[in-house]
């Protein structure tokens, strides 16, 4: 049971930090967005140790979210983004991502997909074609088809 007032409950804030530079996932979204400029608008958001971007709206990318630990920060993080532009219909709800409790999203609803289609979520979130086919690659390696395994050596005698 989640009980905020236990001793080891992290203290909750959310603060936003300068410089969007200065988010650990920078260079992650840099690489990934098709409207690099967003970046640049982002907020770099501490929730405890370390800064993470949640980058809005805008261009391409349709929707966003923040992977927070808990309600509080979750609280925390809306209030945090309503005094910013680009975070429109702020919500707090559970994860559909099994290694992410809760999440502050923003802007249209994501779709709700059967199975995995990356290429739908990688387009809504704004990622280049470029990025979803290098995602695409690593999590669904291929093998050529004319690859055959190579026969065991006979066994002496």
């Amino acid at each position: 049971m989640h009980n905020p007032n236990s001793a080891r409950h992290p203290v909750v804030t959310a603060t936003a930090i300068g410089d969007p530079q200065d988010a650990y996932d920078y260079d992650y979204y840099v690489r990934r967005l098709e409207d690099t400029w967003l970046v640049e608008r982002s907020i770099a958001v501490r929730i405890m140790r370390m800064p993470f971007l949640a980058v809005p709206v805008g261009g391409a990318r349709r929707g966003g979210y923040y992977p927070v630990p808990c309600i509080c920060f979750g609280l925390a993080v809306r209030d945090l983004l309503r005094e910013h532009a680009g975070f429109p219909d702020l919500r707090l709800h559970w994860s559909q991502d099994p290694e992410t409790s809760d999440v502050v999203e923003w802007g249209e609803t994501p779709p709700r997909l059967w199975g995995n289609d990356d290429t739908t979520l990688g387009r809504f979130y704004g990622y280049s074609e470029t990025a979803i086919a290098a995602f695409i690659r690593r999590r669904h390696p291929t093998t050529p088809s004319s690859a055959m395994p190579e026969p065991c050596p006979p066994t002496a005698p």
